[in-house]
């Protein structure tokens, strides 16, 4: 099994070996866990190989077809499946795509070390990595139902005060009618709760103890 330190050379084995080919490209953040690590390593090769996009599409299109849940995933998660039989089941998915060498890699890697129930996180986490590295802040907005036009942009508006020249700002929005009205905000290590279900609580929380 392939330790974190040697993951990244081995994701990119095949291509060059010099000593510069060998340094790592450091990621825009730092995510942690198995799929952090594992899509930091991704990040870290592709930077060097100058496939970040070629990877990022790769990963979509792979993401796409899990979401799906037919039966690539259905053999992926398959436990009476062999690692040697998975292996064979991506390189089949794989030969039907233009996929570049460095994800065939991640998904042999990953197929070794018997991962493969990884990937969509893991895909999920180099999606994070390469938002930060085009300068995009991730904001997700919660409201009771869905924001008008005028409202959108004026919250797009305020938003833009918390990044800093040259990032630009991703709005995730979620719908969630228990909230009642108002605005769950999390921008970054920056979370807001301005609902009003969240009013009612602390209100109700003063009267219970002032009872």
């Amino acid at each position: 099994m392939a330790t974190w330190t040697n993951v990244p050379r081995v994701l990119a084995r095949g291509f060059s070996t010099s000593t510069a080919s060998q340094q790592l490209a450091k990621a825009p953040i730092q995510l942690f866990g198995i799929n952090g690590r594992y899509a930091t390593a991704l990040y870290s090769a592709a930077s060097k190989q100058k496939q970040l996009d070629q990877v990022e599409s790769d990963l979509r299109d792979l993401h796409g077809r899990l979401k799906q849940r037919g039966q690539l995933l259905d053999q992926l998660l398959n436990p009476s499946l062999k690692r040697g039989q998975k292996r064979e089941v991506i390189v089949s998915a794989l030969a039907q795509t233009k996929a570049s060498k460095l994800t065939a890699n991640l998904l042999s890697l990953l197929a070794d070390n018997g991962r493969l129930a990884h990937l969509e996180g893991i895909a999920a986490s180099y999606f994070t990595i390469m938002s930060a590295h085009r300068g995009e802040i991730e904001c997700e907005v919660t409201s009771a139902k869905p924001l008008d036009g005028p409202l959108q942009q004026e919250l797009e508006a305020a938003l833009k005060a918390f990044i800093k020249p040259g990032q630009s700002i991703k709005i995730k929005t979620t719908i969630d009618p228990t909230i009642l009205g108002g605005l769950i905000v999390s921008i970054g290590d920056k979370y807001v709760d301005m609902s009003t279900s969240a009013k009612i609580k602390k209100y109700t929380d003063l009267i219970q103890a002032a009872i």
